[in-house]
């Protein structure tokens, strides 16, 4: 997928066109400051003769780069922006003109950490930021490791386009906003203003934890660097025992992080991210199928589950998987909802909150998000 006979007049990277993450251990580093010679490169040296050549005429440039305690490195991306002039003589058929986000050299080496999932989010983070009109990657499909990350592309709306001179296949994702409430991946991050939308506390303790991404300034991004599966999750489950149950695949959720202990809730709890549900289920059977359905995509550990299913047993919790969309830009606290006529702030949210259509409209507006995401159908 990262040719290195790619033209050198492509654009360069600069540090302001690809965001930073303040939590987690994903770091933007220069090329020149990554060890070729790490056994991680070992496959890429194998699938592209000039690879090693091309990685040191990158060395001023930039990619991702997440590593391990021991500081072996487990994932790397790099991104590169074209405009609407890029020339495409190697791909069959050509592609029409239109601002892309490449996704050049690609590759998570760790099972069971949801890697993949915090790399595609980072893909479409800068998509998004960027505004370009369709993401591209190639990528040849010989190893079962090649095979698992293009069935992982496939899961998140990218389709098979052509073809490349080196063999590789050339797949692709339109960014234009479009929804599919039954597969909300396919066309991830866009999301239906028009679809019920809820409103669910948090608890502080687990709000950060479940959403790296929604840290708050009060909070130090030193306590959430590990990576670990349920973080770097973009699927990911919340547990409830609201009694409003009646979810469906496409809905919204907004969550609202409730209020610092000692501090005026009024001010300290806020709404802070949006997600949409992908999947409900409230009937389970045991507390072994319950650890089971929750395990790596929630903020509590196994003996924290155990608990949780045992606590009321007349009222058994049920699970809503959903995607983590976005992390508000700027996070509306009790008082503002309240100012803006919020039914469900005069005692704070319980459960799974409906909102009014009013009430989306002004969660959407004081979000600050990009106005994409959020499509009017």
């Amino acid at each position: 997928m990262n040719t290195p006979q790619e033209s050198e007049s492509l654009k360069m990277i600069t540090q302001d066109e690809f965001l930073d993450y303040k939590t987690l251990s994903v770091r933007k580093a220069l090329f020149r400051d990554v060890n070729l010679n790490d056994s991680f490169f070992d496959s890429l040296k194998r699938d592209y003769e000039e690879f090693e050549k091309w990685f040191e005429r990158k060395a001023k440039e930039e990619a991702y780069t997440l590593t391990g305690d021991t500081g072996q490195l487990l994932a790397f991306l790099f991104l590169k922006i074209e405009g609407p002039n890029e020339p495409y003589p190697d791909i069959t058929p050509s592609f029409c003109p239109a601002k892309r986000l490449k996704v050049g050299t690609f590759k998570v080496d760790r099972r069971g950490q949801r890697l993949g999932e915090r790399f595609i989010k980072i893909i479409f983070d800068n998509a998004l930021s960027n505004d370009v009109d369709e993401i591209y990657v190639t990528i040849f499909e010989r190893t079962e490791e090649q095979k698992l990350l293009v069935a992982m592309l496939c899961d998140w709306g990218f389709v098979k386009y052509g073809i490349k001179l080196t063999g590789e296949s050339v797949y692709v994702r339109k960014l234009v906003p479009a929804v599919d409430i039954k597969f909300p991946k396919k066309t991830f991050p866009f999301v239906s203003k028009l679809a019920p939308a809820y409103l669910t506390p948090i608890y502080p303790e687990y709000h950060t934890e479940l959403f790296p991404d929604s840290i708050l300034k009060t909070e130090s991004p030193i306590d959430f660097k590990e990576s670990s599966p349920h973080r770097n999750a973009i699927e990911k489950i919340f547990i409830s025992r609201s009694i409003e149950r009646n979810l469906n695949v496409g809905d919204l959720v907004f969550f609202y992080r409730t209020g610092e202990k000692g501090r005026s809730a009024l001010y300290s709890a806020v709404v802070t991210t949006v997600g949409v549900v992908t999947g409900v289920k409230k009937h389970i059977s045991s507390e072994d199928e319950f650890v089971q359905l929750c395990k790596n995509r929630t903020a509590l550990n196994q003996e924290d589950l155990k608990k949780w299913w045992k606590e009321k047993p007349y009222c058994r919790p049920f699970l809503v998987k959903f995607l983590h969309v976005a992390s508000f830009k700027k996070r509306p606290n009790r008082k503002v909802l309240m100012d803006l006529n919020f039914p469900s702030m005069n005692e704070g949210p319980r459960g799974f909150t409906k909102l009014t259509e009013s009430e989306i409209g002004h969660l959407i507006s004081l979000s600050e998000l990009n106005s994409k995401i959020f499509v009017n159908y």
